[in-house]
């Protein structure tokens, strides 16, 4: 199994104003700062106490990857208008330096959700889920994008796959190119409709279990508009990634969406996996690998011969 997780800075490597900046914001000194490995973030990601209380800081500076710092500042955005009713970190600041970008939130006592799922917190993710939606339904008053904005290249990848099918790409994949486009076109015109806030990237480093059992849901740079059952199907493909059964949370999501969603992103993966990795990140295309080798056994009982 790959981890979900890149190759992290930590709260000693950023410059001395910069914590001390956030010294000021959390009106106490930091006495501990434990980094947290998940994510594919090259920034830090911090548990920090002071002598007044904990919280969770993220800070990432261009320098290290442009894009990283753009994804941080349209999570701060983004996590500043979440209601206080949804199953998330409270926001407490975020500044912009030009050269660091800091987020700082509420730090939510808890772990990751145990891999290969087990059922219960599969049960709680899905609560928490359906807690989200009821509370980011219609979305909150920003001018967002949709989730088709972000992923409507992403989910013609097998176009690209299709026009140089690599050496080394499953020979069921080959065979069924023209049926996984097809599949693909049919789940991104699904996700075009609907007017909740959706997460966009559910996955165990992106959850939190909480120890009363409740699961909370983190990282919000892919927030977009779009349906509300996009999240709970990007759960389930996350237990299909990691091991578990999903089948529970895909009732009542149209099956065919469920399949054009699975498709594309197995598709974008499969794609992106083959390229070189981003600055900073060189850890993220053999996870792209690992999940879209393992989405493939599912595709095979959905897409027909």
């Amino acid at each position: 199994m790959v981890a979900a997780s890149g190759v992290r800075i930590g709260w000693a490597d950023l410059p001395g104003d910069i914590r001390a900046r956030i010294e000021a914001t959390l009106e106490s000194p930091v006495v501990e700062a434990v980094s947290q490995s998940g994510g594919f973030s090259p920034g830090t990601a911090d548990r920090v106490r002071t002598e007044k209380g904990r919280a969770f800081v993220k800070a990432v500076s261009p320098a290290i990857n442009a894009a990283s710092a753009t994804m941080a500042r349209r999570e701060a955005r983004i996590t500043a208008a979440l209601p206080a009713d949804a199953p998330v970190p409270r926001f407490i600041d975020f500044f912009d330096t030009g050269d660091w970008v800091v987020l700082i939130l509420e730090d939510i006592a808890g772990a990751h959700p145990r891999t290969p799922w087990l059922k219960h917190e599969i049960d709680a993710a899905a609560a928490a889920l359906a807690d989200l939606a009821q509370a980011l339904t219609p979305a909150p008053a920003l001018d967002l994008p949709r989730v088709t904005d972000h992923v409507a290249d992403d989910f013609r990848c097998w176009d690209k796959v299709a026009a140089a099918p690599p050496d080394d790409l499953d020979p069921w994949l080959v065979d069924h190119l023209d049926a996984l486009r097809a599949a693909s076109a049919h789940g991104l015109a699904a996700i075009s409709e609907g007017d909740t806030l959706a997460h966009c990237d559910v996955r165990a480093d992106n959850l939190l279990v909480r120890p009363d059992g409740r699961v909370m849901i983190v990282d919000w740079p892919w927030g977009s508009i779009g349906p509300a059952w996009l999240d709970t199907v990007m759960l389930a493909m996350n237990v299909l990634v990691h091991g578990g059964d999903p089948d529970g949370l895909l009732r009542g999501i149209d099956p065919a969406a469920v399949t054009g969603v699975v498709a594309g992103f197995t598709g974008y993966f499969h794609h992106r996996s083959r390229m070189p990795p981003p600055p900073g990140l060189p850890t993220v295309r053999a996870f792209q690998r690992f999940q879209g080798d393992a989405l493939v056994p599912w595709l095979r009982t959905r897409i027909p011969d």
